[in-house]
């Protein structure tokens, strides 16, 4: 494999996933990502402003079209639809690390999606460096009509992939975070995950064994079960919400991060927000970060958001 194979990839589309959900998944989610007995409006279904956690697409291409269990290997092995990119080697499922998520709402996600639904994706970017190969892909969650709902842009890096030689192109990327301004935060919003928390996350569809089995998280170096970094994403997503638009879960707009330390179930988490100015379509943008209070190490990074505020994040 040379560098001039490795861009290759970028621009390739990879098979279209059909995907779908019901009120149970989006329950179901919003316990997995720490909703709590004060959550009604994203853990009960008769509460008026019942509503999606606007990350729950992140699961679909995990979950897709069923009810039932995958197994991940099939999964990021290809025979679940993807297939193989060109130009890329194989990469050792043990040995990707989920770089960055983003996600962007276009249009407001129904309580159930009902036929037609689709993943859409391609590689936009890849990146290698000695230590490995870092590559990013762009998704587009669209009805059975072709309307988009959410565009999600996801990096992993594959460690020890690649020949170390340094290597660059991209065509597309995530929005970008801004600095933390050098004051105290807006809001400080704590949270604490349980010892189950990836026991219950990994319903959603993600049932990579990373974060149920201890001798395969020993393995890898984490000591044991990590928690998915998704979880710890749908978190911080959570805490956002809770200081800005506490009153309506889809005054979430954009929501994007770099992942910086693991999180193991049980930990205590502790997110900083910094309203940092005006945002598109009447919202706030805001600057963000996830503390992980037991090893107090920073677990997410470079948070962006958008929030268009409600409640008592209304008077900012």
């Amino acid at each position: 494999m040379t560098t001039q194979d490795l861009g290759k990839a970028v621009g390739h589309a990879t098979n279209d996933i059909a995907v779908s959900w019901n009120k149970r998944d989006l329950l179901t989610y919003a316990v997995g990502v720490g909703a709590k007995a004060d959550d009604l409006p994203l853990v009960y279904e008769l509460h008026p402003n019942f509503a999606p956690i606007p990350t729950y697409p992140v699961v679909l291409p995990f979950k897709r079209d069923s009810q039932e269990l995958n197994l991940f290997a099939d999964l990021m092995g290809g025979k679940s639809g993807g297939g193989k990119v060109p130009g890329l080697p194989k990469f050792n499922p043990n040995k990707v690390v989920h770089a960055s998520q983003s996600i962007e709402i276009l249009k407001d996600l129904p309580l159930v999606s009902g036929s037609g639904w689709k993943y859409t994706t391609r590689y936009v970017a890849v990146a290698q460096n000695k230590s490995g190969i870092i590559i990013t892909t762009e998704s587009t969650l669209v009805d059975g009509q072709g309307t988009a709902y959410a565009k999600l842009y996801s990096s992993s890096f594959n460690l020890g992939a690649g020949n170390g030689e340094k290597f660059g192109k991209a065509i597309a990327g995530p929005p970008q975070g801004k600095p933390i301004p050098k004051r105290d935060p807006d809001f400080v919003i704590k949270d604490q995950t349980t010892p189950e928390q990836a026991l219950v996350y990994r319903l959603s569809g993600d049932y990579n064994p990373l974060h149920i089995d201890p001798a395969i998280g020993k393995a890898a170096g984490f000591g044991g079960v990590i928690l998915h970094g998704l979880s710890t994403f749908g978190h911080a997503a959570r805490a956002v919400l809770k200081a800005l638009s506490p009153d309506d879960a889809r005054g979430l707009k954009l929501f994007g991060v770099r992942f910086t330390s693991p999180v193991k179930p049980g930990d205590g988490l502790e997110t900083e927000i910094w309203v940092i100015g005006e945002g598109p379509g009447g919202t706030k943008e805001i600057a963000f970060q996830t503390k992980n209070t037991t090893t107090g190490k920073v677990v997410l990074g470079g948070g962006v958001a958008h929030v268009k505020p409600s409640g008592k994040g209304a008077k900012l």
